[in-house]
């Protein structure tokens, strides 16, 4: 076959052109110098093998997705507006000095911190769908739901049931769901849901063959809108492994808040964002803000859509300006230079610096990696606490007694950089005590990891550790 070195003579000509494609994506999109160099010297050194990763973990998919309140005849400024200039508005939060932190967060999320909210924390997955569903029965217009991971199990059915029942008696359904998240799922779910009347999209499109060249951006938000007047965020998907269903037939140890006021507009804006990118789609909400109580708040969305690493400012300005203490609750620990670095400096400086996170995990790599870190956590007086009990995966932020935040942001580079995450932030005193408490008790189930706890364990672990770590950017 003469033609066959004339074909493969084609088909790396193709290869490279290519990856010099990809290069030039990256230099036009890139963020960090670390992950351009390292990209471009995989698709030119093997294009073979980095070209298909690239396609597969690199493009960002969303460079040509533009806020939704900035999409000209589709703009919801005209929202933002509305909520911008109500009369729970709040321009500076009444904090002197101590609150100029509070305003960066502000411009961050490209909504104003709000008066007049009721902030509940409800700490556990039974306490969550409880509330959940008594909201959505309660619901008199319409519901907005959009979870990471749908499960067609108890608490799956269970909120199907009650959609199926509130759409019969009048009221509108918008359900999102992520198709990676929610792989899962399946189609018969949707469709008895479509054909009750409900609005059903997914956020990739809901071909996951199609999505096979995409599935690193994903929309990791957990959120219920009821009528624009009660909302809830936190970490918990719905599914009964919050319910002591799991596997290993323990609860899972996660975090969510139900947000009543004001804010639950923030929490409708940031929906309507990706319900609009979802389905080109703009439905008609309620925007008139409806006083709950005395709490002031701020809505966090963040994503990889934004013109900063809004998720990564968020940690950093929270570290940065901790006076006395700075709490974090993570599942996943496997933080950038930016982040350990801010942790280390908070702790030199005497900052109270306690990072929780998981003892089981449901990945082991990140599992792993989170050892490679103790060394330089312990050096600084950064106190990294295992949490014993079942499988901890709330996602929780406290600073100082100032302000607490409970959302689905993780400290790691998929939250930071790839994921789509939202969180809520109120400085209202009770509500930071019930944070400090709920967080005081989960502490008492931790073990605290020292050095000693690395440098202990074999060779062959601790290389294998860093090894998983230099993965950070894909885990």
């Amino acid at each position: 076959m003469p033609e066959l070195p004339s074909f493969l003579a084609l088909a790396v000509a193709l290869l490279y052109a290519l990856a010099l494609v990809c290069v030039y994506r990256i230099l036009l999109t890139y963020r960090t110098a670390q992950g351009a160099i390292a990209w471009i010297m995989g698709l030119l050194g093997l294009p073979y093998l980095a070209v298909p990763l690239f396609l597969l973990f690199g493009r960002n998919r969303f460079s040509g997705y533009v806020r939704a309140r900035r999409l000209g005849d589709k703009s919801l400024r005209p929202l933002l507006n509305r909520l911008e200039q109500g009369p729970e508005t709040i321009s500076a939060p009444q904090q002197g000095d101590a609150g100029r932190d509070l305003q960066v967060l502000s411009r961050l999320a490209r909504q104003p911190f709000t008066g007049g909210n009721q902030f509940t924390l409800l700490k556990d997955g039974e306490a969550t769908f409880e509330a959940l569903f008594e909201a959505m029965e309660d619901a008199r217009h319409y519901i907005l739901l959009e979870f990471y991971i749908v499960r067609s199990d108890r608490v799956g059915q269970r909120i199907k049931t009650i959609l199926k029942r509130k759409l019969a008696q009048g009221v509108q359904v918008w359900f999102l769901y992520d198709d990676i998240g929610s792989v899962w799922l399946p189609r018969k779910y949707l469709r008895e849901l479509s054909a009750a009347g409900a609005n059903v999209a997914s956020f990739g499109d809901g071909n996951i063959r199609r999505r096979r060249f995409q599935i690193n951006f994903r929309n990791h938000r957990k959120l219920l809108v009821c009528d624009g007047t009660v909302g809830f965020v936190g970490g918990i998907n719905l599914g009964d492994e919050y319910l002591g269903c799991a596997m290993d037939q323990e609860p899972w140890r996660d975090t969510h808040c139900r947000v009543e006021g004001p804010a639950a507009l923030g929490l409708q804006l940031a929906w309507l964002e990706d319900w609009n990118w979802a389905s080109d789609d703009t439905p008609t909400l309620h925007w008139e803000p409806q006083r709950a109580g005395d709490q002031e708040a701020l809505i966090l969305p963040t994503g990889p859509a934004d013109p900063h690493e809004t998720c990564t400012l968020f940690f950093l300005n929270c570290i940065n300006n901790a006076q006395s203490r700075i709490w974090i609750a993570s599942p996943y620990f496997v933080p950038d230079f930016q982040v350990i670095n801010a942790l280390q400096l908070a702790a030199l400086r005497g900052v109270d610096v306690r990072i929780l996170i998981p003892e089981k995990s449901d990945n082991p790599l990140i599992r792993m990696a989170a050892y490679s870190y103790l060394v330089q956590a312990s050096q600084a007086g950064i106190g990294i606490y295992r949490y014993q009990p079942g499988f901890m995966h709330q996602k929780v932020v406290l600073v100082d007694d100032r302000y607490a935040a409970i959302g689905t942001a993780n400290l790691d580079n998929r939250s930071m950089r790839l994921n789509f995450e939202i969180s809520a932030l109120t400085t209202a005193p009770s509500f930071v005590r019930a944070v400090d408490t709920m967080l005081t008790e989960d502490l008492a189930q931790c073990q605290l990891m020292t050095a000693r706890d690395y440098r202990d364990r074999s060779l062959l672990f601790r290389i294998s550790c860093r090894a998983v770590r230099l993965l950070a950017p894909l885990l």
